[in-house]
């Protein structure tokens, strides 16, 4: 078992050297603590078998990989090709953000064309914002750093409630005090921020020796 504690902080370490990751980069993509990657890599501790599959996914290697000592074909991929991929993730997110104007932009000329030029047309793009934090949110949890997540939803929030506040403005209806409701959400999401996941800890049971005498 200390043999392959040992291979896997191994790999581990090459693996998170190889992605020019921090520990706190790989915790925080595993929603445990650095200290549980300090432990991983010095072999005092191993993960689970969820976790390792999740590290495998991370550093698209198969568990097998994790835990070999010797590996005959690297299967990580160039730096080359990690810089290229991080590119087009960055591209296509930008994208799917810019086709949510487009789209808004579009419908914004069928309702001022059918309505004749109402004034309320530019609530449309008020809500593109939302909207677009949305897209961003899906795409920032599926491909970058989720710990901007909460950042993201504090736009969602924001701009949503100034859509809604904008809205009843456009019809001459003052809700200043909406804003209020934001408040106590930003605290909670600030909070949630700073949540950390508790890393599982395994208790070793104690055997009770009992020494008993013989007649």
């Amino acid at each position: 078992m200390t043999e392959l504690k040992q291979i896997i902080a191994k790999n581990i370490v090459e693996l998170r050297h190889m992605h020019e990751m921090t520990q706190l980069n790989l915790a925080e993509q595993l929603n445990y603590s650095d200290k549980a990657v300090s432990k991983w890599e010095r072999g005092e501790s191993v993960p689970d078998i969820t976790v390792l599959k999740n590290i495998a996914d991370i550093f698209g290697v198969s568990v097998d990989y994790l835990l070999c000592a010797e590996h005959n074909i690297i299967e990580d991929e160039p730096i080359e090709v990690k810089h290229l991929k991080q590119k087009n993730r960055r591209l296509i997110t930008g994208i799917s953000l810019l086709l949510v104007f487009f789209i808004a932009t579009c419908v914004f000329v069928v309702v001022r064309l059918i309505t004749g030029g109402a004034t309320w047309n530019w609530l449309i793009f008020a809500y593109a914002v939302p909207v677009c934090s949305i897209v961003g949110l899906v795409f920032n949890s599926v491909w970058f750093n989720t710990r901007y997540n909460y950042l993201i939803i504090s736009i969602l929030m924001w701009s949503l409630l100034a859509g809604i506040f904008f809205t009843f403005f456009a019809f001459r209806v003052d809700i200043k005090l909406l804003y209020m409701i934001g408040i106590p959400g930003q605290i909670i999401i600030i909070l949630c921020s700073g949540i950390k996941n508790i890393p599982k800890i395994k208790h070793k049971k104690k055997k009770k020796i009992s020494n008993e005498t013989a007649d």
